[in-house]
């Protein structure tokens, strides 16, 4: 029995397939770029219990066969004879016969129910109040929903996409009166001329979100979900309200993270580009650069547009296990586009790949492996000749055959695959303690029941080409979350956590330089911060002067620490 721990991203290595109810399926795992299933073998209740865990369920209801959730064949069942006390957080972490060992069929596949309790599973279309109001919002409100001595009718039309029987168009429309003293401190309506009505065009996802609009005119308060900001956004655009499109502005990075199917954020990017709002647009990509292969992932990847996927790949802060995966990604986007997508822009995304970034040994197998090379053999030929020139030559070497080093083919992404990657946590009752513990130690109390602080060792090698994969570099990571730790290395730290990385060995190589990261991941669900490390120091603390660019709730993290040497 062998113990294997994969704490990246932990949610997205694992999901409930089959049923339209999402607390419940079959239990699926991803690994070694496929999904794959569970037998149910020896499969338990504390098995399940931390597999809902893992899901952010509060616990477990029952066990089910897979024949309730259809079967998982043709993919691999990677998990057999798997057994958790039912303590453990993670699935991985649970013993198991190994990867793919198995004698179980798919008959076998387990799925589980979990519990709700008292949660909100549903966070795609969570709340967020904007209260602009100075006075008299809830009367003005009273007056809007009553109707009384209204003035001035709205009526909004929107296409529904149906013909009727004449083959004109069919129109949905709905009537809102309002009142003209209202409605004159907004110029679109024309309200203070005379007119007693006005059309207004509008989507038909829209159109149920106009009567809350209009009441924000009202009352200066409204509730913005996931599911309407978009079109409040639009509206308070086209109509001038200036204050509310900017604060709706400010809640997209909020509800990125809301939705892990990627639809929304996709949405958000192709509006962003429509309206030309470069801020919008550019907190998109970055967050799904951040989340790359959650999004590889995601039923919204074999939608995304051209545009969006050549954004993500020419990012050097695209976070995912290596650029093998980066390409085996664009391959299965390309393959799944078919000949939608014409053959100079598979060659153009396929150019944009990284190929010197590539491991030797997953170099070799590119000709044998490729869905596309026998379509873009010259694409792949002369990417490869420069991949393996630069696992074999010097930098310096390249440049004399004018491999030019701004190439951003020679630049590194962030790459979390082993060895390059570790991971540290700290509890919540450690971080309690360590707030606790600042206050005594600054009456001389210097006792602390976690003095062993969160730190690992690790090794790389010096760089990622070939030639130094023999020359390794040894790291010292450590997370602080008081002073007294802090001092105890002879550190000074203004705030907790924060994180340290120190090498342990040096190099005579001038040319590398160590550009490291630490990975801020929400409940070990999203990225919600990448961090660089400056004189080996990283703070990581979300407080009034640090705020992250997409939250986390209960600032629950696990810290991935990243290192990523590049030639100079």
């Amino acid at each position: 029995m062998l113990t294997h721990q994969n704490l990246l991203c932990i949610r997205s290595d694992v999901r409930l397939f089959g049923s339209k109810n999402v607390s419940e399926g079959r239990v699926e795992i991803y690994h070694d770029g496929k999904w794959g299933t569970v037998c149910d073998d020896n499969w338990d209740m504390a098995d399940a219990r931390v597999l809902c865990r893992q899901l952010n369920f509060p616990g477990a209801k029952s066990i089910v066969t897979g024949k309730d959730y259809g079967q998982g064949a043709p993919g691999p069942i990677w998990l057999d004879d798997i057994n958790c006390k039912g303590t453990e957080t993670h699935l991985f972490t649970c013993e198991f016969k190994g990867w793919g060992e198995t004698d179980c069929t798919h008959k076998e596949d387990v799925g589980v129910v979990c519990e709700t309790g008292s949660i909100n599973v549903d966070i795609n279309d969570s709340t967020h109040s904007l209260d602009h109001s100075l006075g008299l919002s809830d009367f003005l409100g009273q007056i809007f929903d009553d109707g009384n001595g209204c003035d001035f009718l709205i009526v909004v039309q929107s296409p529904t996409g149906n013909k009727q029987e004449d083959g004109t168009p069919e129109i949905s429309v709905k009537t809102i009166c309002a009142h003209k003293m209202i409605l004159s401190q907004i110029p679109f309506f024309n309200a203070s001329v005379g007119i007693t009505n006005i059309t207004v065009n509008l989507s038909l996802t829209c159109q149920p979100h106009f009567t809350s609009f209009i009441r924000y005119i009202y009352t200066r308060k409204i509730d913005v979900t996931l599911s309407s900001a978009l079109c409040l956004h639009q509206m308070a655009s086209n109509f001038g309200l200036k204050q509310l499109m900017e604060d709706i502005g400010r809640l997209f990075s909020k509800i990125l993270p809301e939705d892990s199917t990627f639809h929304n954020q996709v949405s958000f990017y192709k509006y962003a580009v429509e309206t030309k709002d470069l801020v919008l647009e550019e907190n998109c990509v970055q967050y799904m650069a951040w989340n790359y292969q959650n999004l590889t992932r995601s039923p919204a990847w074999s939608g995304l547009s051209v545009g969006l996927l050549r954004a993500l790949l020419t990012r050097s802060d695209l976070v995912a296990p290596g650029e093998y995966f980066v390409l085996q990604s664009v391959e299965r986007w390309i393959s799944e586009k078919g000949d939608s997508v014409d053959l100079e822009t598979q060659a153009d995304l396929l150019g944009r790949i990284r190929f010197p970034m590539i491991p030797a040994e997953k170099l070799y197998v590119i000709e044998s492996s490729s869905l596309l090379y026998s379509t873009h053999k010259t694409v792949y030929r002369d990417n490869m000749l420069k991949a393996f020139q630069f696992n074999v030559l010097l930098f310096s070497n390249l440049t004399k055959q004018k491999f030019g080093k701004d190439n951003i083919n020679y630049q590194p992404r962030i790459y979390t695959a082993e060895p390059w990657s570790i991971v540290l946590e700290v509890s919540s009752s450690e971080t309690q303690y360590g707030q606790y513990n600042n206050h005594y130690n600054n009456y001389g109390y210097g006792y602390n029941p976690y003095s062993q602080t969160r730190s690992k060792s690790f090794t790389t090698p010096v760089h990622n080409s070939l030639i130094f994969k023999d020359t390794v570099m040894s790291w010292q990571a450590n997370i602080f979350i008081n002073r007294q730790e802090c001092s105890n290395y002879g550190v000074r730290c203004e705030s907790f956590p924060v994180l340290r990385l120190t090498p342990q060995s040096y190099i005579s190589q001038s040319e590398i330089l160590f550009r490291n990261r630490v990975l801020l991941v929400c409940q070990g669900q999203y990225v919600c911060q990448v961090q660089d490390f400056k004189s080996n120091m990283a703070s990581v603390s979300a407080n009034a002067t640090q705020v992250l660019p997409y939250p986390c709730a209960g600032d629950q993290f696990i810290y991935q620490i990243v290192v990523t040497p590049e030639y100079v």
